[in-house]
């Protein structure tokens, strides 16, 4: 059977090419540990926790895996103090997004851990190469939540692998099984990022009515817009097509502030904290209220995902079935005249 090692594998210290995106509040110590003591990589999301949950988060992970694991943060909001405690943990990855890391990456390889960073052009590659990161990902406009460009990963991958020159490169967008991961290493990626194949795992912290929504979606039910916008203004991103999102085009598309519902508490988290229409809060375990209206964020690769699986098996049958697509590709070319 085809060998999946790739250089990504051997920086991170994984056994295979395979990243679970850190996926907002859905990530948890479960997934993250769950994902990487099954040869992967699995990332928490810090962006927005406090350094109490910070603190707790990574403790937990730790916890669970002594295998490497990882964090992201969106340089929309100052990392520093967050920062220290990942280095401090013992962290092997800090993976940013939506800017340039360059205050970081010094202090970040001091401490032992790579750097990563998500690029949607060729350009950004080029710029990340030049201040040093150690991996870059590459997203496509397919990929599910936040969405930094409007380039597919099928053309994007190769770009950016070529501006990266020894940089590896991980495909992001669109890629949920087996075969996605083994087109994005016949591209030159040394890797794959999924987050939306991780929402519809058993570790996943989110609500079973937004699994549920994941599972019964094709690859035309989201759409990228800046909708959800409240928490993070003018910030593309994908989701699911859902009752708010109708309300919206059906009113012409207006203008937030303009929008109808526009102030309308459509759910409560268990503790009772309102959440208002076009908040980008996803639904979470133990929400009530009108849950399908929230933010449900997911990728077009959402029509391939048919099946809540635990997380480690998820990782297990990529990785299996993206070397039986690489050994049949091989056999195939061996058969030509």
């Amino acid at each position: 059977m085809a060998s999946l090692r790739t250089p990504l594998c051997d920086l991170l210290g994984i056994d295979l090419p395979i990243i679970q995106a850190p996926i907002g509040s859905a990530s948890g110590p479960e997934l993250a540990a769950a994902v990487s003591n099954a040869g992967g990589f699995g990332m928490l999301s810090l962006t927005w926790r406090s350094l109490e949950e910070t603190r707790a988060l990574l403790a937990e992970t730790r916890r669970l895996t002594d295998r490497p694991f990882g964090v992201n943060f969106v340089l929309h909001w100052d990392p520093t103090e967050r920062l220290a405690l990942c280095l401090e943990a013992g962290v092997a990855a800090v993976s940013f997004f939506w800017g340039v890391p360059t205050p970081y990456v010094e202090r970040v390889q001091a401490a032992g851990a790579r750097v990563m960073l998500t690029v949607a052009s060729a350009a950004e590659a080029r710029r990340a190469v030049a201040v040093g990161v150690d991996v870059l990902v590459a997203q496509g406009w397919e990929a599910g939540g936040h969405v930094l460009g409007e380039v597919a990963t099928l053309p994007l991958v190769p770009l950016v692998v070529d501006a990266a020159g020894e940089v590896p490169v991980v495909a992001a967008g669109g890629i949920a099984d087996g075969r996605g991961l083994a087109a994005a290493l016949s591209l030159g990626a040394a890797g794959a990022w999924l987050g939306t194949r991780f929402l519809a795992s058993r570790e996943a912290v989110i609500h079973p009515d937004y699994q549920r929504a994941v599972l019964g979606a094709s690859e035309a039910d989201t759409l990228r817009s800046t909708l959800f916008d409240r928490g993070w203004p003018d910030a593309p991103a994908r989701a699911l097509r859902n009752s708010t999102l109708r309300r919206w085009e059906e009113a012409g598309r207006p203008a937030a502030g303009t929008r109808p519902g526009e102030d309308e508490v459509i759910a409560r988290y268990p503790d009772g904290t309102p959440v208002t229409r076009y908040s980008d809060i996803i639904p979470g375990p133990g929400m009530t209220g009108d849950l399908e209206a929230l933010a449900l964020y997911a990728g077009q690769s959402a029509g391939l995902v048919s099946e809540i699986l635990p997380a480690g098996e998820i990782v297990r049958r990529i990785a299996a079935e993206a070397a039986e697509t690489i050994d049949r590709l091989g056999r195939l070319a061996r058969s030509k005249p």
